[in-house]
């Protein structure tokens, strides 16, 4: 192991000095703050985290979430039942691409700010965008009585005016699908592709994100005009 010894004479522009090494003088390469910034400390980096973690601010989140996923799709289910006519009154402005487009929507930006609230956990901004966009997501599936056979319920509750709801569902789960297929793409990628390929560029945030949406408006187009607004 080299033993550098403390004659240093001279640190040049390029924030470089001589010293003598084993022996023989060398340009080695050196610290602009010599000094340390941070102060030493006993703390590991799990004390740390532990310290910054808040449990009271996540407690009162998590909460938030569970709210927002229960309190308005109860809601829009009650309006559904006990609204109807109201309701279709309303519904009868738009369409059904409208309808489709208008629910994609809600659940695009709700995925979107679950993703960037992973990417950048840091800041609470995104994690504030999914919990609205949730509720907002889950309103419209209570108005919409979404479940697994929801053309019926659909059909039950709204009579001829079933195919505006089985639209805007059928919205949601283009969204909903298109994550899906865009999650096992993401892994299959991770796993297939070297760190060293060219193709490793596929697996960086920005292109990530391209992708996502990319899959995301194939998934709305299937829906729009793949004929399965006939089908429900």
């Amino acid at each position: 192991m080299a033993n550098a010894t403390n004659e240093s004479h001279a640190e040049n522009e390029t924030n470089e000095a001589t010293e003598i090494v084993d022996g023989k003088v060398e340009e080695v390469e050196v610290s602009r703050h010599p000094d340390p910034s941070i102060p030493e400390s006993d703390l590991s980096l799990a004390d740390i985290e532990r310290r910054k973690f808040q449990p009271v601010h996540w407690g009162v989140y998590l909460t938030a979430v569970l709210a927002a996923i229960i309190a308005p799709y109860w809601l829009g289910r009650m309006l559904a039942v006990q609204r109807t006519a109201w309701l279709v009154a309303h519904m009868s402005v738009f369409d059904q691409r409208g309808l489709v487009f208008l629910a994609w929507t809600v659940t695009l930006v709700t995925l979107t700010g679950l993703g960037m609230a992973v990417v950048e956990s840091k800041t609470w901004l995104w994690r504030i965008v999914f919990v609205i966009g949730l509720a907002a997501e889950q309103f419209i599936a209570g108005l919409s009585l979404l479940k697994l056979n929801f053309w019926y319920s659909t059909y039950v509750v709204y009579g001829d005016a079933a195919p505006l709801a089985n639209a805007t569902n059928l919205g949601i789960i283009a969204a909903g699908f298109g994550v899906a297929a865009y999650a096992v793409l993401w892994v299959g990628l991770l796993i297939l592709i070297r760190k060293d390929s060219p193709l490793s560029v596929l697996t960086r945030s920005w292109a990530s994100f391209i992708m996502f949406f990319a899959i995301e408006a194939a998934a709305l187009l299937i829906v729009l005009f793949g004929g399965l607004l006939t089908t429900v």
